[in-house]
């Protein structure tokens, strides 16, 4: 590898997981954002699981004045609207697969573990899960959208072609619109994907109800 695997924070709930979730968090933020929340899931006692919280890299932001920042990717105000950087999206696929690779020699293979993430992080999880070679748990991904949408269909990995999505956003969320997400379903299950997707009354964050519906897809995937 090219680059150092990246630091992670590691939540088990049991010893010798035999499942992973790989959480990306969002921009600006760090894998902290999410350490909390594997208790508030209610995951069945059975399931031993690794939460593996990375944290992305130091970057210039150029939507934020080129503030040095936690993020998996730049974002330019190209014409007014929100463009994600391909080659950073691209080099973050990367760090995100040198991860799997880790929890595959830690003796989770790929069929029991899912992709998720937040936000810029929950794009990244899209990106790669549904480029990703071996086939995954599931995907899932939160107050986000579809990078690189256009590329999707001739770039999706053949082993994800039915890969389980857990799709959701709020629907008075000021930085990412419900439009970007509803794009990302119509997508998505236009190209057969088999999407849940939910709508929760909330801005750009997370919420119980939220919570509940992910511990329960969770489990379900990983059961």
């Amino acid at each position: 590898m090219a680059e150092e695997l990246l630091d992670a924070l590691e939540v088990e709930t049991a010893p010798s997981p035999q499942a992973a979730v790989i959480w990306m968090h969002g921009l600006g933020a760090d894998g902290h954002d999410f350490v909390d929340i594997p208790p508030l899931l209610r995951l069945p006692r059975s399931l031993a699981v690794r939460f593996v919280f990375p944290h992305a890299p130091m970057q210039p932001v150029t939507i934020n004045g080129g503030m040095v920042m936690r993020a998996w990717y730049d974002v330019r105000p190209d014409a007014g609207a929100r463009r994600e950087d391909e080659a950073g999206v691209q080099a973050s696929q990367q760090r995100i697969e040198a991860l799997i690779a880790r929890e595959n020699g830690r003796g989770v293979p790929a069929s029991r573990l899912v992709l998720a993430g937040f936000s810029q992080g929950g794009a990244l999880a899209l990106h790669t899960g549904l480029r990703h070679a071996g086939r995954l748990a599931g995907i899932m991904a939160l107050s986000c959208f579809l990078p690189l949408a256009d590329r999707v269909a001739a770039e999706a990995s053949p082993a994800n072609r039915d890969v389980p999505i857990f799709l959701a956003h709020g629907t008075h969320d000021p930085l990412i619109p419900l439009a970007r997400a509803r794009h990302a379903h119509e997508v998505l299950t236009r190209l057969s994907y088999p999407v849940e997707w939910h709508e929760y009354p909330m801005p750009h964050s997370v919420c119980d109800a939220e919570i509940r519906d992910v511990g329960l897809w969770l489990a379900r995937r990983l059961a």
